[in-house]
């Protein structure tokens, strides 16, 4: 919580000003998570605050939120680009994204929790950087990442918004961006090593190294190229909906079933089914074996039957004896 406020303070985050009339107060509290490792272990305990965005209003303290997502098609792509020339894919995180943004709006709020000034008690942050659980934190990161990598002669993807492209002579750079993490790779290691140089001097960044973990997908290196695995993701999705000691299965949907909109089954919980649905959908970054099954739950997920849900059973128990498989991408010859 100490490093955290003083990477706030560090970044001119806010400044304490006499609480206004007529002006909305955003309320602030602290998140606590643990940052686990692939196989499980702990890798950091973290402390964030986090403004209380939910009690901001719109066209007053937020405008714009919009910030785009990198798609998992790209990331494949790019995967496969870089195997196909046998260039390294290197990993970045941003320290404190959000505070690398700017605020337009005039925004307030409380003092954080323990941490309130002695000598103006009853004073609140006129905030200056738009700090996590903010509504329009993560479009204002992006607007300034962006803006910096087109200074730089990157191009945005027109099919992706979050993949740039650097291509000048005989020098090809990609970098991939979600949210604070990037993901970089080229065919030129003095032009990597510049724009890194350009880059750290411009953001707090933290060098990860060869890519092996990103949006909970584990990188894993092979003699011919990469095993993109999820083993971790579906274990945890297993565990959440209880069905983590059920016994394996050989095929994600039934051949003889015929799933339809009214079948005469009881109604299923609306809500659970899309939260079941919702989490097998982005297994589909590395397991395109499951994407008949899940394209045809998905259908139903407005009015859900017991019979669909005797069906994500199933497709949970295929998971279960699959869950160590992965997406093998394979390098080819030059």
């Amino acid at each position: 919580m100490r490093a955290e406020i003083q990477a706030l303070l560090a970044n001119h985050s806010w400044t304490l000003v006499p609480r206004p009339l007529g002006f909305n107060i955003v309320g602030c509290r602290w998140i606590f998570r643990i940052k686990r490792h692939p196989d499980g272990s702990i890798e950091q305990f973290k402390a964030r605050l986090v403004a209380k965005g939910f009690s901001q209003r719109p066209g007053i303290d937020f405008h714009d939120t919009y910030s785009p997502v990198l798609k998992p098609a790209t990331i494949r792509t790019v995967f496969s680009i870089a195997l196909s020339h046998h260039w390294w894919i290197l990993q970045f995180d941003v320290n404190n994204a959000f505070l690398q943004g700017s605020l337009q709006e005039t925004v307030y709020m409380t003092q954080a929790p323990g941490f309130r000034d002695p000598e103006h008690p009853d004073h609140v942050c006129c905030l200056s950087r738009p700090i996590y659980g903010l509504r329009q934190a993560s479009r204002s990161w992006y607007l300034a990442l962006s803006g910096f990598l087109q200074e730089e002669g990157f191009v945005k993807s027109k099919s992706d918004a979050s993949l740039f492209i650097y291509h000048k002579g005989t020098v090809t750079l990609y970098i991939l961006v979600y949210v604070d993490d990037l993901l970089l790779t080229g065919n030129d290691a003095p032009a990597l090593a510049h724009f890194l140089a350009r880059l750290a001097a411009h953001f707090s960044l933290k060098t990860l190294g060869p890519v092996h973990y990103f949006l909970g997908i584990e990188v894993v290196p092979t003699s011919n190229g990469y095993l993109l695995s999820q083993q971790k993701y579906v274990t945890d999705v297993l565990t959440r909906f209880g069905m983590a000691d059920s016994h394996p299965a050989p095929t994600p949907l039934s051949s003889t079933a015929k799933l339809l909109l009214v079948d005469g089954s009881p109604p299923a919980d609306v809500t659970l089914y899309k939260q079941v649905v919702g989490s097998l959908q982005y297994l589909l970054c590395t397991h395109p074996d499951i994407a008949f099954a899940v394209n045809k739950l998905s259908q139903f997920m407005h009015t859900p039957m017991q019979l669909h849900w005797q069906h994500v059973k199933l497709l949970f128990r295929y998971l279960k004896g699959t869950s160590h498989l992965g997406l093998r991408l394979a390098s080819t010859p030059q």
